[in-house]
């Protein structure tokens, strides 16, 4: 474990991104020999196929929204985008490349490859291994601190999807399947306050995680519903749904919080206890549990 200080870990990052802006050209006007800067690029990039909506471009790159109309009027005056409403809906617009933009995103794939590889080639094959390694480390931990957790409406769209794949990750892992009507609580209007809270685990604006939690006024709250997307696990999501649903339980003056889940479950079972959860006596009949967990709030 490391013992470095929060002023030696703020040094590091700091020299860790002066280090990749300067080899990756990110300080030049004119990123990978071409007229635009590294910002430009990057959304030319993320224009692909038949488009993309402005939306989703903003969230995946968390740009400013006046940043991100400035870097698209310097891109449709280039000829390489044209934005135009939806389709399907006059109220969404969207990019979509022309055909020197094309070209120019396979022009931009090709220096960005010549790129990378000059960061490679002087490396051994060791030396190689170890940096792509770290790199994946790196991506999958700025990732997980941009994850939000939020209140969400449990009947909305992306609550249902993460819902519905939630259920069919039981379905799959339980020996017997698994069946929501026959589980405790199937009614999701319950997880809505002043019963309940439903809160979603988003990252650059997609639902990856869910969770829920009944408020009950002179007995322990109870947790519900925890569910994160196989992509993003490893990273800490289910911890932080866990957290706030427990700080939400505290707010509503609970002094516990309970659980229980499936033997099938090991993941789940081994971030509760890690999370200072005790099993206990089963406090329902939850025909689906083998293991109930309780946890006091300080």
């Amino acid at each position: 474990m490391s013992t470095q200080s929060p002023r030696d870990a703020i040094d590091a990052v700091r020299a860790f991104n002066r280090t990749v802006t300067a080899r990756i050209g990110a300080l030049e006007d004119h990123y990978l020999g071409s007229d635009r800067s590294l910002g430009s690029s990057r959304v030319l990039w993320e224009v692909t196929g038949d488009g993309a909506d402005v939306r989703s471009i903003r969230e995946r790159l968390e740009l400013d929204s006046g940043y991100l109309s400035r870097l698209l009027r310097s891109l449709e005056r280039e000829g390489l985008v044209t934005v135009v409403p939806s389709a399907s809906d006059s109220r969404v617009r969207t990019v979509q490349p022309t055909e020197a933009g094309r070209a120019e995103r396979v022009e931009l794939d090709r220096r960005s490859d010549a790129l990378a590889a000059s960061v490679l080639e002087p490396l051994s094959d060791g030396q190689r291994g170890r940096l792509v390694e770290a790199m994946g480390t790196v991506m999958r931990l700025l990732d997980a601190g941009l994850v939000q957790v939020e209140p969400a409406d449990a009947a909305s769209d992306d609550a249902r999807r993460c819902l519905a794949a939630y259920y069919d990750e039981l379905a799959r892992r339980f020996p017997g399947g698994f069946d929501p009507g026959r589980s405790l609580h199937p009614d999701t209007r319950e997880f809505t306050e002043p019963t309940g809270l439903f809160v979603l685990a988003r990252l650059r604006g997609h639902a990856i995680g869910c969770g829920a939690v009944l408020f009950h006024d002179d007995a322990p709250a109870y947790v519900k519903r925890m569910w994160v997307d196989d992509a993003v696990r490893g990273m800490g999501v289910g911890r932080r749904i866990l957290v706030a649903l427990e700080d939400a339980a505290r707010d509503h003056g609970a002094a516990s919080v309970t659980l229980e889940t499936n033997a099938s479950l090991t993941e789940a079972i081994a971030m509760y206890r890690a999370s200072g959860y005790v099993e206990v006596e089963p406090f329902n009949d939850e025909v689906y549990a083998d293991h109930w967990f309780a946890k006091p709030l300080a």
